[in-house]
């Protein structure tokens, strides 16, 4: 018997569901979080709780608990593992502003622009060790060969953006490898482990990874395609980061395709770092709207929200499942 379709939700999805289901979990998660990015040198847990408490979703670790209710697990192993998935991303985001030179993260100046580079890279060096510190003392390692592989696919796929950065010639198959690395992987992971924790069968396990895989592939299709949509304050970013960075993103990629002569003559100076002005971004945005690459950006987001969907229909209906359903829909939905 083939497994039920969830269908999209036609109403204005929220996180509303997922938050009330995760919120006494994720209680226990943030005192995991607070204690164990303690330090003794008082930089270190200045810096981290500038982004930490930045007003983040907090999505990666609700997922870990959502998926835990969702395959009925009674006890309490999921806490530091969703613990280690946020200190995995936190890591990576002060990683990525380094990086990427960033001035606004959340909405207000990035960790690197107030504590300098050289303590960014290394507080988000002192994440990563505390996750490992969290998954060794869950003493699986199953547990620890997911989440450690899921940290070297990012680390991996922030590498390859980066080669791919300023390559007009940058294919939409490239980007989709990129996201499903540098995003996907992550929530992929953090659903899967629950299943592990709960010791659920190979079939629901698969299942989980699949839903965190797709939903992370939706929403950073809609990262993507808000660089080019909302404005700083909805964001939390600087409205055109993306384009300003050359970095070849669905919207740009779909543009490029579909331009005439004179606008791929455009992208190229464009992405090359030669048109970088608020009218060049002006101009892009322009681009990318006369040639419907935001609303198939959008489109394709809502193909992979569908089947993180349609890859938890084989758990009976409940409130979890109708949680992380609503969630891949506001991945979808969301304007920030």
């Amino acid at each position: 018997m083939s497994a039920e379709v969830i269908p999209l939700n036609p109403k204005r999805p929220t996180l509303d569901p997922m938050l009330s289901l995760t919120a006494a979990g994720m209680n226990s998660v943030n005192a995991v979080i607070l204690d164990r990015m303690q330090s003794e040198i008082p930089l270190i847990p200045r810096l981290a709780g500038h982004l930490i408490s930045g007003g983040g979703k907090r999505l990666r670790p609700m997922l870990t608990l959502a998926a835990a209710e969702l395959v009925g697990y009674q006890g309490t192993r999921h806490h530091k593992l969703a613990a280690a998935v946020e200190f995995i991303h936190t890591a990576t985001l002060l990683h990525d502003d380094v990086v990427d030179g960033s001035e606004l993260r959340r909405g207000k100046a990035a960790a690197n622009i107030i504590f300098g580079n050289p303590a960014t890279v290394l507080v988000g060096d002192f994440l990563f060790s505390r996750a490992f510190e969290l998954m060794t003392e869950d003493g699986s390692l199953k547990v620890l060969r997911i989440l450690s592989h899921a940290s070297a696919v990012i680390a991996e796929g922030e590498v390859y953006q980066l080669t791919a950065q300023r390559k007009i010639e940058t294919s939409e198959e490239r980007y989709l490898q990129i996201i499903r690395a540098k995003t996907a992987a992550l929530f992929a992971a953090a659903s899967q482990v629950s299943a592990v924790v709960a010791e659920c069968g190979e079939k629901q396990e698969r299942a989980l990874e699949d839903y965190g895989r797709n939903l992370g592939v939706a929403f950073q299709l809609v990262d993507d395609a808000i660089d080019y949509d909302s404005n700083a304050i909805e964001m939390g970013k600087d409205r055109g980061d993306d384009f300003r960075e050359g970095k070849m993103t669905l919207p740009v990629i779909l543009a490029y395709a579909r331009g005439s002569e004179a606008e791929r003559k455009f992208w190229n100076d464009a992405i090359i770092g030669h048109r970088t002005s608020d009218e060049d971004l002006a101009h892009a945005i322009e681009l990318i709207t006369k040639h419907g690459a935001l609303a198939d950006t959008r489109e394709r987001a809502r193909h992979f929200a569908q089947r993180a969907i349609d890859a938890i229909s084989i758990f009976p209906e409940s409130s979890a499942r109708q949680a992380m359903a609503e969630a891949a829909q506001f991945a979808v939905a969301r304007g920030y």
